[in-house]
């Protein structure tokens, strides 16, 4: 009994001293930088943690990192990032937050070490990884200590790319290498005050003599709107968990997985009864195509990606039948459809998600072709439309094209339609025109005579009458069916399900 009673005592100092040192850890910078951190909607780093996860899932790992003082080094509670295993929808998935209140989050030898876990043990697991980004970069002191000869956490994250979803959400100013561990990942998320930059406004100004803000240098305007850089704005902290939990619950796990499907279905098979109120016959006119969506999809299920950037293509995880379906559509609202460089670069890197973790697409095409002239060329617009012609080329997932109204040239081509192709279906709405060119302005280039006019004219009329002669089309359909033969479509797909998924070749590119 003495024995038992003195292994009791023994371990009580050691306990009291384990708990002490996660105790410093958990309290991060202290009650005044968290009072301070914590204003207008903005938690810190260990409540973005638990508002993002299930609850009581989160089971941290490194806690101790940074816990000891070396040398003139203070200790940095958790190394100024914490980090661990939890659950989204009962989903494992790994995490990290930067802690802005120890060290302004930047980034220590502890810390690389805990990121190179993370990222090397979501590639092990095969599990998605969130890392949640609000801080300075390399620690300006790592230059005080022997650095080690390792590998880091971007050459894991490269290598991870297209295995598992990653995700990071710049909730603050990021900067260095915290801000290039973001770009490595495959969806980014950056709440409206946040900022991302390669070098803050101070290296900025002591390196260049450029005087900036924050925002200014890599705010949301700049990296949201302009730059394309990240792909959604949340006005809070709680926005911006809430997008990532979506954004993953179209995904499966790992792209050796399938996609989870909603079980039962929350919509069937049903006619489009608005639709011919919302889609002009004449080309010329506009209308937005993200009714549309929402009109084919499953009741509140449609997620656009990159809502602010490329703006004539929009970009959607969406349910139809309860599967989860990645929808690329022409936005006649935005240059009549036409599609530009930023508009094909963002569609190109959403392809690849798709391709990634098997999502089927949906292509819904209506554009007069790709953007002309002297600032599309400049802007490199036919090196971003091949990129996008090859990810839709590459796609191993069900593709399913639907022709609207108009499809020229390679603007037709790079919204997959494109005979041989593998596609599970393609479709064409009743005076859909089609060609390389529109009719009157290739005549009008060619300098043809009025006959010849005449006969363009009436070849472009009879595209889609022409092309479902030839099987090219597979139906010519009454607009009120699209969700029902896409439904159907879907449903022959089936029979994949059965075959073994792997990863595809190429990963996903920044």
């Amino acid at each position: 009994m003495s024995d038992k009673k003195n292994g009791k005592k023994e371990w009580k100092s050691v306990l009291e001293n384990l708990e002490k040192r996660k105790r410093f850890a958990s309290d991060m910078g202290g009650e005044k930088k968290l009072a301070s951190h914590n204003t207008e909607g903005r938690m810190d780093a260990r409540q973005r943690i638990e508002a993002l996860v299930d609850k009581e899932s989160f089971v941290e790992l490194g806690t101790l990192v940074g816990g000891i003082k070396r040398g003139l080094l203070s200790p940095v509670p958790a190394d100024g990032i914490v980090s661990g295993m939890a659950k989204i929808d009962s989903r494992p998935i790994l995490v990290g937050a930067e802690d802005f209140t120890s060290k302004g989050g930047s980034i220590g030898l502890g810390a690389h070490a805990k990121r190179m876990r993370l990222a090397s043990l979501a590639a092990q697991e095969r599990i998605p990884l969130v890392m949640l980004l609000e801080g300075a970069g390399e620690r300006t002191t790592n230059a005080l200590e022997r650095y080690p000869y390792a590998p880091n956490d971007l050459q894991a994250l490269a290598s991870l790319s297209g295995l598992v979803p990653t995700v990071a959400v710049i909730m603050g100013p990021s900067a260095g290498h915290g801000a290039l561990s973001a770009l490595l990942m495959d969806f980014i998320v950056m709440t409206k005050d946040a900022s991302i930059f390669s070098a803050g406004p101070p290296l900025v100004a002591a390196a260049t003599g450029e005087q900036v803000t924050k925002e200014a240098l890599g705010g949301v305007d700049i990296h949201v709107r302009e730059s394309g850089v990240a792909h959604n704005m949340a006005e809070t902290d709680n926005d911006a968990l809430k997008t990532i939990r979506r954004y993953l619950s179209y995904l499966p796990t790992n792209a050796w997985e399938r996609p989870p499907v909603d079980v039962p279905a929350k919509d069937g098979k049903r006619t489009l009864d608005n639709i011919l109120d919302l889609i002009p016959i004449n080309p010329a006119k506009s209308y937005d195509v993200k009714i549309l969506i929402k009109m084919l999809s499953d009741t509140d299920s449609l997620f656009e990606i990159q809502p602010s950037f490329g703006k004539s293509i929009i970009t959607a995880f969406v349910r139809i039948d309860g599967r989860p379906v990645a929808i690329v559509a022409n936005q006649p609202l935005i240059k009549a459809g036409t599609i530009d460089s930023d508009a094909a670069d963002k569609t190109a890197h959403f392809l690849e998600i798709a391709n990634a973790f098997h999502l089927p697409v949906v292509f819904l095409a209506d554009n007069p072709g790709i953007m002309a002239g002297t600032e599309a060329e400049r802007s490199g617009t036919l090196r971003s439309a091949a990129r996008m012609y090859a990810a839709q080329a590459r796609l191993c997932s069900p593709k399913l094209h639907v022709t609207i109204r108009k499809a020229y040239g390679f603007g037709s081509s790079i919204m997959a339609m494109n005979p041989f192709d593998y596609q599970t279906i393609t479709l064409a709405f009743p005076g859909a025109t089609l060609g390389a060119m529109p009719a009157e302005g290739g005549g009008t280039a060619s300098g043809v005579d009025s006959g010849t006019q005449d006969a363009l004219d009436a070849a472009e009329i009879s595209g889609p009458w022409a092309t479902a002669d030839t099987m090219s089309f597979d139906e010519v359909i009454d607009p009120r069916e699209l969700r029902n033969y896409l439904v159907s479509a879907l449903e022959i797909t089936a029979g994949r399900d059965t075959k073994k998924v792997e990863p595809v070749s190429g990963g996903i590119r920044p």
